[in-house]
């Protein structure tokens, strides 16, 4: 299953994603958010795994076309990256999806990793979306608001990590709790950050990511497509 490149609107500007639309061509919208790495083809694939489970996912180009493999790179990039930019450019892959004719009326969720999953708890305190899944979130220079969260959260952590710490994973956890949202917290025994990252063999784990797949599937399936 392969996606497209597509243009939307961002707060008066456009901005760039890639789009996978499922074999129905219809379905709850998912915005899958990239890694400090940028948009590159791991992403491109966890869309295209949406996708085929019959979601319209969308993942939004906050690099702007940069990405690259190495570290050093990578976290100039994140830190360089516009927080008020990000900000519209999330928020108009929303408003992208919700009028798109493929998800039309239907649901729309988030799902990001490392950065991305930062962001998507990010994006759900700024945009309505129905559903919100962190992998091993990180957000550096920024702060939710976490009274504007409404939607459901589940968060899947490593046991191992120096950027999410599971200590930080349960103090995020608790304060969404006292605010009165939903919330589902997992953290995978023996794994390290990046833990879904099938490319990365220094930092998968395969049966974790099959487990906090399978999870985020039925979690989806639970809030975007009843």
């Amino acid at each position: 299953m392969a996606g497209q490149i597509v243009t939307f609107a961002s707060n008066g500007g456009q901005a760039e994603g890639y789009l996978a639309t499922p074999p129905s061509n219809k379905g709850p919208g998912v915005i899958v958010i990239q890694e400090w790495w940028g948009l590159n083809d791991n992403i491109k694939d966890i869309s295209n795994r949406f996708a085929a489970e019959g979601y319209v996912a969308l993942a939004p180009d906050l690099y702007h076309g940069e990405n690259t493999t190495e570290p050093d790179e990578a976290g100039k990039m994140m830190m360089a990256m516009k927080m008020d930019e990000a900000a519209k450019d999330l928020a108009g892959a929303v408003d992208y999806l919700k009028s798109h004719d493929a998800v039309g009326p239907r649901k729309v969720g988030s799902v990001g990793f490392c950065l991305g999953g930062g962001l998507s708890l990010f994006l759900a305190s700024i945009e309505p979306v129905d559903a919100c899944v962190i992998y091993y979130g990180v957000l550096p220079g920024a702060q939710e608001d976490l009274d504007n969260v409404k939607c459901p959260v589940l968060g899947h952590y490593a046991e191992h990590d120096e950027f999410a710490s599971p200590d930080m994973a349960r103090e995020l956890e608790k304060e969404l709790r006292a605010k009165g949202v939903q919330v589902e917290f997992h953290v995978y025994d023996g794994t390290n950050h990046a833990f879904f990252n099938d490319t990365r063999a220094d930092a998968h784990a395969p049966e974790a990511a099959k487990v906090s797949w399978e999870r985020t599937l039925a979690f989806f399936g639970q809030h975007l497509k009843r």
